[in-house]
Order: C-alpha cells, then sequence, then structure tokens
C-alpha cells in the first residue's frame, strides 16, 4: 500500500521488489526507484520516505539493521551466479517458481516462498537454479 514509511532513525534498511512493478520512494532528495523487480535499494531509515505505486499492488522483501550493530547485504542470484558468504547470518529465500542453491557440497532445493537460514560459512553460494534473494547480516558489535 502507498503511503509514509516509519522512521527508523540509526537503522539500515535494504529493500527489493520480487512482485509487480512502479514502486518509488519518494525522499526530500529526491527519488529511490524500485520500479523493477529485482534490484536491491539501500536507504538510511531516517530518511522521510513516501511510497508511490505507479502500477498496482507490489511485494518487497525488506532487511533492516541498526548500523551500529550489524552491516547488511541483499543480493539477487539468478542461476550461474555465485555469492561469497562470510561469517554472520545469511537467508536464502525464493520468491518464486522453484530455485536451488549450492553450498559446499550440498544442494538445497528451494520452492516458491520458501527459505532458509544459513550461518557460520565460509564459501561460495551458488544459484544453481532459478532466482534467489541472498540475505546477509554481519555483526560488528555485541
Amino acid at each position: 500500500m502507498a503511503g509514509p514509511f516509519s522512521d527508523y532513525s540509526g537503522f539500515d534498511r535494504l529493500q527489493v521488489l520480487v512482485a509487480g512493478s512502479g514502486l518509488v520512494l519518494q525522499t526530500p532528495s529526491g527519488d529511490i526507484d524500485v520500479r523493477r523487480p529485482f534490484r536491491p535499494v539501500r536507504f538510511a531509515g531516517e530518511t522521510p520516505i513516501v511510497s508511490r505505486l505507479e502500477a498496482g499492488p507490489v511485494e518487497v522483501i525488506n532487511l533492516m539493521g541498526e548500523r551500529r550493530h550489524v552491516r547488511l547485504d541483499l543480493a539477487v542470484l539468478e542461476a550461474g551466479q555465485q555469492q561469497h558468504l562470510g561469517p554472520g547470518i545469511h537467508i536464502a529465500y525464493c520468491p518464486a517458481g522453484r530455485a536451488a542453491l549450492r553450498l559446499a557440497d550440498e544442494t538445497h532445493d528451494l520452492r516458491a516462498d520458501g527459505g532458509f537460514r544459513i550461518e557460520d560459512i565460509d564459501g561460495v553460494a551458488t544459484c544453481s537454479a532459478g532466482r534467489i534473494v541472498l540475505g546477509s547480516i554481519l555483526c560488528v558489535s555485541q
């Protein structure tokens, strides 16, 4: 639904559109373009934002964390693409269809709207089928 975003001062926010199109985040310093699916955007939680829908409803994935404690990343992997995973917590999510993620010598099959948590792995994640949204959270302080 279109409207103002909540104030999350001190937090970093990442967002990626996974269904629909035409989402624009209006800020005092200009628009954040989220019109096309599967292109993550990053913005500060204290940024005043009002969303605008140009083409009907959308679905998004949000990843938010308090910047003094965590560093965040949000990536979209398609078949054949890889991402290095280091220490921390990672969430692999399949937004639609089916997907497969290979970690070390194991393949994890995912169905639409399915996912799993990955912890303390130092290696490469390879999307071997479909599309996977991969969120990463690295703790920088206790």
